[in-house]
């Protein structure tokens, strides 16, 4: 299939997985965040899809293996960022643009592996190096960057974002009070 192994066709499966649910959560919540389900599939497919990755090899290691290994320390800086108050009041900022950063990173081989591989016998583009997806690339890139424009803003005119608001306690909950 496409010149895929069966351990390619996993490692292609679960990155589509990762990209369906980080597009449930930019439609749903405006931001990946592992505070919705949505993000918690999103991350965990994105380190699985990282993962599988490393064990992916055409000529030895390369520039896939370096782009995994640049996810994975962009999903820990916006974990840690999430998490904890070490980047103070920019730590949601942090948080969400890193998230949107690691799911542009799935976009780069997900076009490529695209354009130079399908339609089967006859590839839009001939190879990983050719102008134009370095163009489609740049295009992806203004996008992240116009979206992280506006995931600031927005993080920017609301105080607390919806998925990271705590629930209220249901009506007649057992609410422990100091007397």
């Amino acid at each position: 299939m496409l010149g895929l192994t069966p351990f390619g066709a996993f490692h292609t499966a679960i990155s589509l997985v990762a990209v369906l649910a980080g597009l449930v959560a930019f439609i749903r919540y405006k931001a990946i965040s592992p505070r919705s389900l949505a993000g918690k599939v999103y991350i965990g497919m994105t380190v699985a899809t990282c993962v599988t990755g490393f064990f992916i090899f055409h000529g030895g290691f390369g520039k896939p293996h370096v782009l995994g290994i640049v996810t994975l320390l962009v999903l820990g800086v916006a974990a840690i960022a999430g998490y904890s108050n070490v980047f103070g009041r920019a730590s949601r900022y942090v948080e969400t643009i890193s998230y949107s950063a690691t799911f542009f990173f799935h976009l780069i081989p997900g076009i490529t592996e695209t354009l130079t591989r399908l339609p089967a016998g006859a590839p839009v583009l001939s190879g990983p190096d050719v102008p134009e997806l370095q163009v489609a690339t740049g295009v992806l890139f203004i996008s992240f960057l116009l979206g992280a424009a506006l995931q600031a803003w927005r993080l920017r005119t609301s105080p607390i974002p919806a998925i990271a608001a705590a629930p209220s306690p249901a009506p007649g909950a057992n609410v422990h009070r100091m007397q």
